[in-house]
Formats: structure tokens, C-alpha cells, sequence
């Protein structure tokens, strides 16, 4: 969607000829998550983490044909 009040147009699933710029800001990982599977009765445990990697972007412009 682009525009605002009566002038805005909504694509499904986008606009032709629209585009917009970015700027990679940073990479990193997110926060430790833990994961913990456990069978009943039977005295077993496992634990895991994961981190997930993420690219952060900043939007500068979008563009309208």
C-alpha cells in the first residue's frame, strides 16, 4: 500500500513499479532460546539452544511509479 487518505493504492500482491531503498544496518544473532525435550518415566532429558541469525534494515525511501 502507498499513499495516503483518497490518493492511496493497494497492490495484491504489490504495485508495479514500486520500489524501495535500504540500508543494511547490522548482522547478529538473537537471544538464546532454550529447548528442553523430556520423556516421562523413562529418566531421559535433553537440552538445546538456538540462536537465530537476523539482518537489520533501516528503510530510507519508497518509490512510486
Amino acid at each position: 500500500m502507498i499513499g495516503e487518505g483518497d490518493s492511496a493504492k493497494v497492490g495484491a500482491p504489490y504495485l508495479e513499479g514500486c520500489k524501495v531503498k535500504a540500508d543494511i544496518v547490522s548482522h547478529g544473532r538473537g537471544v538464546k532460546i532454550r529447548i528442553i525435550k523430556m520423556k516421562r518415566r523413562k529418566h531421559h532429558m535433553k537440552r538445546m539452544g538456538h540462536r537465530q541469525w537476523y539482518t537489520e534494515v533501516k528503510i530510507t525511501s519508497i518509490l512510486a511509479a
